[in-house]
């Protein structure tokens, strides 16, 4: 096996993390649009006999901010080994950019 060269590495090791942040950001976007989902169709059970356009009250809100909570609860242990990896992935970058001078971190960037 060849060895890589630590720019290479270090262009695989940002990969990975934007591939990491990316998969977190996902999650967060499924959660809240989940939770809007389910906020809309409790406000639409609620309020059947209106018609017209949609009013996001203060109530609305907070029934959203409740269930992204419980969303977020559900799906704690991925977001929580998501962005422990996350951490990890910036603290070896960091270090790699340091053994190699911030030259290379600025030419894999």
């Amino acid at each position: 096996m060849k060895p890589v060269s630590p720019c290479v590495l270090l262009f695989r090791m940002e990969a990975a993390r934007r591939e990491t942040r990316h998969h977190l950001d996902r999650i967060h976007r499924q959660i809240t649009g989940r939770a809007e989902r389910r906020a809309a169709t409790e406000k639409a059970k609620a309020r059947s006999h209106r018609r017209g356009g949609s009013r996001w009250t203060r109530s609305d809100e907070q029934l959203f901010q409740d269930h992204v909570e419980r969303l977020s609860f559900e799906r704690r242990t991925e977001i929580a080994a998501l962005a422990r990896k996350l951490q990890h992935q910036e603290r070896a970058i960091t270090t790699m950019r340091l053994m190699l001078g911030d030259d290379a971190g600025n030419a894999a960037a």
